[in-house]
Order: structure tokens, then sequence, then C-alpha cells
């Protein structure tokens, strides 16, 4: 069985809604970042960048959300949650799940950790107004991708292992000045992304309360 180390509400929220949309059999190992659990050495022999989360599927230990999300897809491959291999769809599914792991999720540490690229608290402040506003920009590209193919899901008329990870970082704006739920069409589809079962059961089993988004 897969083993999914998670916290509730991080990184690990994406590869759980997968795992959930495929219903594979996993078991959830709860990192207590709480008592920094991720810089423990067991977690460490895991992940020695203390980062949240790594599956564990059989001998293979894998981390890095986006590498996580392309294990599950290929593995189950009749789920058809990314485009064919070799189609100009499946390099366009790259194109966005690299940049949402690499620009836009890379963003927001600078804003909820902004004193770690800071010397005090005056720069502190500055490094997550301008991380904040940058963080903006890029949800009006996600805002611009729905209005531009009118479709109900992120990559148009099917659901796609890209969803659960644009759904994640839209939570992670909902305490910003303009959450990305304001937007008129994200707003719209994030409500379509919460009413879906498996998103609902991801939810409740890590114990997320309200505002979702």
């Amino acid at each position: 069985m897969m083993q999914l180390h998670y916290f509730p509400g991080n990184a690990s929220m994406t590869p759980h809604m997968l795992l959930e949309e495929l219903g594979v059999p996993h078991q959830l190992v709860l990192v207590d970042r709480a008592n920094n659990g991720q810089r423990s050495p067991a977690y460490l022999a895991l992940n020695p960048n203390g980062k949240i989360p790594v599956l564990v599927d059989g001998a293979l230990v894998l981390y890095e959300t986006a590498a996580i999300v392309l294990h599950l897809v290929d593995t189950h491959p009749q789920a058809r949650l990314a485009p064919a291999v070799g189609t100009a769809e499946r390099a366009v599914f790259y194109k966005w799940l690299m940049w949402l792991s690499n620009t836009l999720q890379a963003e927001m540490p600078l804003y909820y950790y902004s004193e770690r690229w800071a010397d005090g608290a005056e720069g502190a402040a500055q490094v997550k107004r301008h991380a904040e506003l940058h963080i903006a920009a890029l949800i009006d590209q996600l805002e611009a991708e729905l209005a531009r193919h009118g479709g109900p899901w992120f990559g148009g008329e099917r659901f796609s292992a890209l969803d659960p990870y644009v759904l994640m970082l839209c939570r992670w704006t909902r305490g910003m000045a303009r959450p990305a739920r304001t937007l008129p069409r994200l707003g719209e589809y994030l409500q379509r992304m919460l009413a879906r079962p498996a998103v609902q059961r991801v939810f409740a089993s890590e114990g997320l309360t309200q505002p979702y988004v």
C-alpha cells in the first residue's frame, strides 16, 4: 500500500486529492510540523530537504509534488488524469504542471515565510508585500486561462491532475487581500472543485475547516 507523508493543508494536499480521485488504497503518515517532525532523522532519511510531501510506493521513495503527480498519472493511465504521452496536449499539461510547481508555488514561501529573506521586521514586511503582488498577478493567469478555453476544468473539458494542484494553490491565497475565490471564473471553478467527493474526503480527513478557499 502506498504511504503519503503529509501535513494538513500543505503541498501534500495535491497528491492526497489525486489518490482519492484514483481510488488507490493508501496510508496517511502525519509529519508533525508543529514539533519539527520534518527535520527528524527518520523523515530526513526519506527527504533530505525536510519538505512535505513524500510518497512511498513499494521500494520507491519519491518527493517533489510535481514528480509525485506524474508518477500517479503514469502508473494509473486508465484514469486519464493527463493527456496521452507524446501529444501536444500532454506538452501543455507539462507546461502548466511545471508552472504551478516552479512559478506559482515557488512564490508562496516568500509570502508565508518572508522573515527568511530579510534581516528584520521591516524587510520581511516588504518581502511579503511584494510576494503578494507577484502572486496576485500569477493568479490572474489562472483566471485568464479559464476564460480562454471556457471549460469547466483547468485543462478544458476534462478533469485532470492539474485541478487538485490549482485548488491547493488557490486555497493558499485565502487570507490575502485578493484571494483567488474573488475572481469570477476562478470562484466558480473552485466551487466545482469543492463539490467533488474526493476533494471533500480529503478536507474531512485532514481536518480542514472553513474558509476552504
